[in-house]
């Protein structure tokens, strides 16, 4: 049974479009009574069969009246969602581990207020609940834990309400077409930074210790440019001390899957991603090789770059 379940599921999500921004019409809400409504169904039957029995007035009018409220709570709770836009914000990207935050808008035209819209991952039991004011907009922010690193499709969606008498239960799947990347999880104690290698052509005889710290450093003296200082030295020892030039000129730093020491492949893209963001914090000239691709820092940082994504999320062999 639960086979069948999700085989209809799949089914029938991957017959809806893959939208970032949808509107909520007649075609696209569903409405179904709930169990209290079912309840209330059945009473109302009930007190129908004893007033038509017994020939009670009274029992006719109660019966009716409860049977309107519950029409005229169908028609609201049905209105509540139908005409609403929701507008999905993609997520920026996050480390492996970490929950992906969407943020929704909804965005309403009606006069009057849209109470009780709960929206939460499909499948999930954890809800997020909302009012939108008239005419107004409301921001909801779902989220959710990729179970992988990659590039993935924000997961099916769902919005609900049962306002205003909980009798019947309306909602709509909503499928977005924003895709969210997830790194690999930094190693949280990374080793240091391996040695640089000598650059191409240079002249260099050793090299620099990997000691927490690619490049070398000295004392500083007055005219040495500020990206040279190393702020984080100055903050725990409080001196001012410089990368040596002549040092980063004959070396340069090269991040390598055979620098990490470790044979799982995913724990050497960890390592890998540790040392880069070190690097960065550092601002440490750097580069990086994975199989056959080298790729460089450059003048911005590779962790933001479009570089760094397309060799994240492949399949290490």
């Amino acid at each position: 049974m639960t086979s069948l379940r999700t085989r209809f599921q799949r089914w029938f999500e991957a017959r809806l479009p893959l939208r970032d921004v949808v509107t909520l019409t007649q075609r696209t809400v569903y409405i179904l009574p709930t169990a209290p409504g079912f309840m209330l169904g059945a009473t109302l039957l009930v007190l129908l069969v004893a007033s038509i029995n017994y020939q009670l007035n009274l029992g006719y009018l109660l019966t009716f009246l409860l049977a309107g409220s519950a029409v005229v709570g169908m028609h609201v709770c049905h209105g509540t969602l139908r005409g609403l836009t929701m507008n999905l914000v993609a997520p920026d990207a996050q480390f492996m581990g970490a929950s992906a935050n969407i943020s929704i808008n909804l965005l309403s035209e009606r006069r009057s207020v849209r109470y009780g819209i709960g929206l939460s991952v499909l499948g999930s039991s954890h809800w997020v609940w909302t009012d939108v004011p008239a005419q107004g907009s409301a921001t909801v922010h779902v989220a959710f834990k990729p179970e992988r690193r990659g590039l993935h499709r924000i997961p099916t969606l769902t919005a609900e309400t049962r306002f205003p008498l909980g009798t019947f239960r309306v909602w709509t799947v909503w499928r977005p077409a924003a895709q969210v990347l997830v790194y690999p999880k930094p190693e949280a104690f990374a080793p240091p930074l391996p040695p640089g290698e000598p650059r191409a052509g240079g002249a260099a005889t050793s090299h620099p210790q990997a000691s927490g710290e690619y490049d070398g450093v000295r004392a500083y003296r007055r005219g040495d440019p500020l990206k040279l200082v190393v702020w984080k030295k100055v903050a725990k020892a409080d001196e001012l001390v410089s990368r040596d030039a002549q040092q980063v000129q004959r070396y340069e730093l090269w991040l390598d899957r055979s620098h990490t020491g470790v044979a799982d492949p995913e724990q050497q893209l960890s390592r890998l991603c540790a040392w880069v963001l070190a690097a960065d914090k550092q601002e440490v000239d750097y580069g990086l090789r994975l199989g056959g691709w080298r790729l460089r820092r450059g003048g911005g940082r590779l962790i933001r770059s479009g570089v760094w994504r397309r060799w994240l999320y492949v399949d290490v062999e």
